[in-house]
């Protein structure tokens, strides 16, 4: 499995994107930085899009993908998530009024996106991956994923503090090859990394404690606010016995 960072920050700046990750140059993880750095030969071979919940830094170049791949004239993108977040991106995304309903457009038939709904702790085969999706500790309906490509399998957090269900699964997961996981705030603010639904270095060392296998797996952190970027990077720098890389704009690993 081939990962690319497309965005990896908890806010934007010149030099920063939030979350989109891609997965073999055909699947991304969440849609926070994809039209913004993709250009459209790439964004026209996307095949889906897995949404973790749907606020705007994890689901907002859904919009202006789905516009692109009309006029590319793409088969349907399919647009993966729980129920609840595809009701939410139904209802306050693609409603006709903050922007045009693209699973009618250009006609009902031949429609720029269509949505895919999987369950709960339910794995579901879609796109070459196995997919199971778990709620994690946020604000809104949000969950985290264990992508399996039968080789591997990647632990994505969504965006959460801590958590229990998410460590129980991947503690199940016999062939876990990394983990994507979020930290956003520094520990001086932890009033509000609470009050958002967020990590800092403190709280995602005591999640991390949670898993069970070795402490060398790969540990990627994404989600750092860019005000506080400096100051979390030094936190974590201090954790023992982790092996956590922050990611950067445009980083690549084969998983």
């Amino acid at each position: 499995m081939e990962l690319r960072v497309l965005g990896c920050h908890g806010g934007e700046t010149s030099k920063h994107r939030t979350t989109a990750f891609l997965l073999d140059e055909r699947f991304a993880l969440d849609a926070g930085a994809i039209t913004s750095q993709m250009d459209l030969a790439d964004q026209g071979k996307l095949e889906a899009v897995l949404v973790s919940h749907a606020h705007l830094d994890h689901t907002r170049d859904l919009a202006t993908l789905a516009d692109n791949r009309c006029q590319l004239d793409c088969a349907p993108l399919t647009i993966i998530g729980t129920s609840e977040t595809i009701r939410q991106l139904r209802t306050h995304f693609f409603n006709d009024v903050l922007w045009p309903d693209f699973t009618v457009i250009p006609d009902p038939q031949h429609p720029a996106i269509k949505f895919v709904e999987i369950p709960l702790e339910q794995p579901t085969e879609l796109c070459g991956y196995r997919i199971t999706p778990v709620a994690v500790n946020h604000t809104i309906s949000c969950v985290g994923f264990i992508i399996d490509d039968g080789q591997g399998a990647l632990g994505f957090s969504g965006d959460t503090g801590p958590t229990d269900r998410f460590w129980a699964l991947l503690n199940q997961q016999k062939n876990l090859k990394a983990l994507l996981m979020e930290v956003s705030f520094p520990d001086r603010e932890s009033q509000l990394a609470i009050a958002s639904g967020h990590h800092t270095p403190r709280t995602l060392y005591e999640d991390l404690k949670k898993y069970r296998a070795p402490q060398d797996l790969p540990t990627f952190l994404y989600h750092i606010k860019p005000h506080f970027q400096a100051d979390v990077e030094r936190e974590c720098a201090k954790l023992d016995k982790l092996n956590l890389h922050v990611l950067s704009l445009s980083d690549q690993f084969i998983l």
